[in-house]
């Protein structure tokens, strides 16, 4: 398989103090802070982003066979701090999701499983690229 790049960009500004503000291509911004206040945490967002990849991806793939009367993604993680440094450990995603009765329900239950695991082995790029351990690079920039 020949591979594609599509770039992507976020950018983060500084608020104040411990206070951020990310905005995406499109103009969406989100408020990302310490934990001090109700802003997400930038581990928070990460099993977010972990757990809506995921979720749009089953969402996807069922919803064209039975809306969910209940769908609900659940990610945990274990936080450690050890001779390495921080990461996160045993991250666990569960979804709970229910389809009505009925030949519509039963088609999107038939591949519920297989859209899950579609999801982990191949779909989600969030879980992918932590699975896979991407490097990340940091620098400043000349301005």
């Amino acid at each position: 398989m020949s591979e594609t790049r599509n770039p992507t960009e976020v950018t983060l500004d500084r608020l104040g103090p411990l206070h951020y503000e990310a905005t995406n291509s499109r103009g969406g911004t989100l408020p990302i802070g310490t934990g001090q206040t109700d802003e997400f945490t930038p581990v928070e967002l990460m099993m977010a982003a972990i757990a809506g990849c995921s979720a749009i991806d089953v969402d996807m793939l069922t919803h064209r066979r039975a809306e969910p009367d209940v769908f609900t993604t659940t990610i945990t993680a274990d936080r450690v701090k050890d001779e390495s440094g921080n990461r996160l450990d045993a991250i666990d995603v569960t979804f709970t999701i229910r389809f009505p009765e009925g030949e519509d329900g039963d088609r999107a239950r038939r591949i519920l499983e297989r859209s899950v695991q579609d999801s982990h082995d191949r779909l989600c790029t969030v879980s992918r690229t932590v699975e896979a351990g991407t490097p990340v690079t940091m620098g400043l920039s000349e301005d």
